[in-house]
C-alpha cells in the first residue's frame, strides 16, 4: 500500500507543469506573484461542486491580484473536457490547466478516487481522478498553505482565503505546520 505524501509549509514544493487552454504551458517554477501562486485542483467536468466553487473563484480574481496573488486551477481532465468545464461553468477569466497526471497529483499529496459511472450532471467519472486540493505557494517555491481533501465538499471559502491572506501580509505571519519530526523538535 502507498503512503501518502504529505507537504510541508516552508519546504519546497514539488515541480508542477500543465497546459493551459490558452495554448501556453504554465510551470510553477516560472511564477513570479508579488505574494503567493494559488494553486487550486479540481476534480473535473464531471463535478458540479467544482463548477460552483470555481465560479466563485473567477469572481475573485481582481481581489487575489489586489494582494498579489497570481491563481490557477487544474484538473486531470483532457484538454476537450477542460475547454467544457471552462465554457459551461463560465470561467473565461481562470487560468485553468489541464492533464495532471495521477503521479503530479500524488506527489502534491491529493487523494486519488475510482469511477462512480456518471454523475449528477450525467458527466461519467475517470476511471481514476484526484479529489480536490488547494495550496498558497511563495514566489521561492516554498509552501504556505495547504489543504487537501478526501470529499467534494466543504472546501475552503475563497472569501475567507482572501481575509486570511490579508492578515498574514499585515502581520508577517509565518507558514504554519513546518514540523517534520516532533519528537526531534521537542
Amino acid at each position: 500500500m502507498s503512503q501518502h505524501n504529505h507537504l510541508y509549509p516552508r519546504q519546497q514544493v514539488p515541480s508542477l507543469e500543465v497546459a493551459t487552454l490558452d495554448g501556453g504551458t504554465w510551470r510553477l517554477a516560472e511564477q513570479s506573484p508579488e505574494a503567493f501562486t494559488l494553486i487550486v485542483f479540481y476534480r473535473g467536468l464531471h463535478c458540479p461542486i467544482c463548477g460552483g466553487y470555481l465560479r466563485d473563484l473567477a469572481r475573485k480574481l481582481e481581489d487575489f491580484a489586489k494582494l498579489g496573488v497570481e491563481v490557477i486551477a487544474i484538473s486531470g481532465d483532457d484538454e476537450a473536457r477542460a475547454r467544457q468545464a471552462q465554457q459551461d461553468w463560465k470561467l473565461e477569466t481562470l487560468t485553468i490547466g489541464y492533464g495532471q497526471d495521477l503521479d503530479s497529483a500524488r506527489e502534491w499529496g491529493l487523494y486519488i478516487s475510482t469511477s462512480r459511472g456518471k454523475t449528477s450532471t450525467g458527466f461519467e467519472e475517470p476511471a481514476l481522478f484526484a479529489e480536490p486540493g488547494l495550496y498558497l505557494v511563495r514566489p521561492d517555491g516554498q509552501l504556505y498553505f495547504g489543504t487537501v481533501q478526501t470529499m467534494p465538499f466543504a472546501r475552503p471559502s475563497f472569501g475567507e482565503i482572501l481575509k486570511a491572506i490579508q492578515f498574514v501580509q499585515e502581520k508577517d505571519y509565518p507558514g504554519r505546520g513546518e514540523v517534520l519530526d516532533h519528537k526531534a523538535a521537542a
